[in-house]
């Protein structure tokens, strides 16, 4: 399935199961900009991250995808707020591990290293979409936003679609089914879940959640055999993205990326 579709499928699949229960609360003008906003950044985001998978590694991709939190301290940085010392020594211990893993791939291919910039860049989408997120989601109830969310992500992909020639609705039944597992799993259970744990806790603590993505992606796609599969060379890249996104979250204050998202 094509990304751009894939993406749209994926998302109104989403907003339609989120929709019943959104009709409970009332909408709330500013929350719904920024809910408009959220989507068509989501949209972008999966652009890169489904691109990036097909192009590099699953353990490359997801690592790079996983330094969103460096992401959101940076923007929190940028609107005013406080990034302690030790962060910032996370920050440049995870970019030596994207230097590291690029600098592997680009030595393999083109291919890989593109996959890999494209990661980076999800990656930066990602932690502005959970950014505005907890923006919105201070005057929206979770499924409120969700329904509007990805209702938009599924409207800007959809025209991406259909300039690209992308095939919309003949698929075999196979590609349905895997499809209505990822919107189960991955959209409702995933990133909704995402979402309404958002709300509750700090993006500190939640941002912890991104970093398990990589050694599980990394196992699924060994055992099923999924992608362009992993060179041992990658592992200590991999490594020194994770510890310093650790670093980052554990020493940013929680109520600093709050306030300023």
């Amino acid at each position: 399935m094509p990304v751009p579709t894939l993406i749209f499928w994926r998302n109104l699949g989403g907003s339609l199961i989120t929709f019943p229960f959104a009709l409970r609360h009332t909408l709330h003008r500013t929350g719904v900009k920024w809910a408009i906003l959220a989507g068509v950044v989501l949209a972008v985001h999966f652009v890169g991250f489904f691109i990036s998978m097909r192009m590099t590694s699953v353990t490359a991709g997801t690592a790079i995808v996983a330094t969103q939190p460096i992401f959101a301290a940076l923007f929190v940085k940028l609107t005013g707020g406080h990034i302690p010392t030790k962060a910032w020594l996370g920050m440049l211990i995870s970019f030596t591990g994207v230097l590291l893993v690029t600098g592997i791939d680009l030595h393999l291919d083109r291919r890989s290293f593109l996959g890999d910039i494209s990661a980076l860049i999800s990656g930066s989408l990602a932690a502005a979409y959970m950014l505005i997120g907890s923006r919105a989601q201070q005057t929206l109830e979770t499924t409120s936003y969700t329904t509007i969310c990805y209702f938009v992500c599924a409207a800007t992909a959809l025209p991406m679609a259909l300039i690209t020639g992308s095939e919309i609705i003949h698929f075999a039944a196979r590609q349905w089914w895997i499809l209505l597992a990822l919107i189960l799993g991955a959209q409702i259970l995933g990133h909704t879940m995402f979402n309404l744990t958002l709300k509750r806790v700090s993006p500190a603590v939640v941002s912890m959640i991104v970093f398990f993505e990589v050694p599980v992606a990394a196992l699924l796609s060994l055992i099923f055999k999924v992608g362009k599969q992993p060179t041992l060379t990658i592992i200590p890249g991999v490594i020194l993205i994770l510890l310093g996104c650790i670093l980052v979250v554990l020493r940013t204050r929680p109520q600093i990326v709050m306030t300023e998202a």
